[in-house]
């Protein structure tokens, strides 16, 4: 029996989400919001979840919209890379 393997590029997921904490070196936690529709009542509600993302350079900062998609795990909770800024956060 011979397996064959697909030359497929394998499909990350990504989200988009606010940063919530730059304290962590390396690592940022990224807040990504989304809506869903309830089950029974039909109203639109929000869910937030956070994730710890990886961030090589430190170059990302509270309040910025950045784009993580997943990679190999990095620590007990990063499993996220930070892979580009969308906006930066208005200092003032």
């Amino acid at each position: 029996m011979t397996t064959q393997h697909a030359d497929t590029a394998t499909v990350r997921r990504s989200f988009t989400g606010t940063v919530v904490s730059d304290k962590m070196d390396k690592t940022v936690t990224v807040l990504v919001e989304r809506s869903v529709q309830h089950p029974v009542i039909g109203k639109v509600i929000r869910r937030s979840q956070k994730f710890h993302a990886h961030s090589e350079d430190n170059s990302v900062h509270t309040g910025d919209v950045v784009l993580i998609e997943e990679c190999r795990p990095i620590s007990k909770t990063k499993v996220w890379k930070v892979a580009g800024v969308i906006s930066r956060a208005v200092q003032g």
